[in-house]
């Protein structure tokens, strides 16, 4: 079977409970079931032409996005491990294609990175070390690329990932997410994952103030989605620590 119709199976999966379901969503406020209405419209376009074999870059990349912002967002948890495996090897096999562009080799740090989030700790120490050569590659050709994306999700990885096995760094994840910000000042994940990294390095002052940025920046037109949701995320932490 074609790996793409395996993640289009999860993902008819995920929108049978998603849709038995939506009898919540009219409960929820108005902002919440927005954004859950959004999130199905998208699972609904994955359905219709999910075929990560694509013909263009282009085309490679916005399908590889709508499939990582369902999967991360929609997708229930318990299935996600799986479904990014598969994501991560055609994510691959994209990058293999346009070796000297930086974009799908960014696309595949993240891709791969996600993955790591749901795997047991011994194999996630591997995929995050993939994760991290891939995206090192991406910003070597391109550290403007995605906005910045290589370096954002290479900062994050540092301070995320225990300081074991030769990974984990304060130093480089604020170099990296400062160098991020300096590309794109208003960039949702730049400042989200900086405020979340000065939270962890005790400096609630200056945490919330890249936190509370995060809520009041238009979401970019082609990842409106996981703008908003990252805008929750950061209102949420917002909310547990002031």
């Amino acid at each position: 079977m074609h790996r793409a119709e395996n993640i289009q199976g999860y993902m008819h999966q995920a929108s049978a409970r998603a849709v038995q379901k939506m009898e919540q969503v009219s409960k929820m406020n108005p902002s919440t079931c927005r954004f859950c209405i959004a999130a199905l419209m998208g699972l609904s376009g994955l359905l219709i032409g999910l075929d990560l074999q694509a013909e263009t870059l282009a085309e490679g990349l916005d399908q590889e996005t709508r499939a990582w912002t369902q999967g991360s967002y929609v997708l229930p948890e318990s299935e996600r491990e799986a479904f990014f495996a598969r994501l991560q090897s055609e994510a691959q096999d994209l990058s293999r294609h346009y070796p000297d562009r930086a974009d799908p080799l960014i696309w595949e740090g993240i891709i791969t990175a996600t993955h790591a989030k749901y795997q047991n700790p011994f194999s996630a120490l591997g995929t995050v070390r993939r994760a991290r050569d891939v995206l090192l590659r991406a910003v070597a050709i391109d550290p403007s690329a995605m906005d910045g994306s290589g370096l954002i999700t290479l900062g994050a990885l540092y301070f995320r990932v225990p300081k074991f096995g030769s990974f984990g760094d304060d130093d480089k994840a604020r170099n990296y997410l400062q160098q991020a910000l300096k590309v794109d000042p208003d960039n949702i994940d730049a400042n989200f994952f900086y405020g979340k990294f000065l939270l962890d390095q005790g400096d609630k002052v200056n945490a919330r103030i890249y936190l509370e940025k995060v809520t009041g920046i238009p979401p970019r037109p082609q990842s409106v989605e996981a703008d908003r949701a990252r805008q929750a995320e950061a209102r949420d932490l917002l909310s547990q620590v002031f």
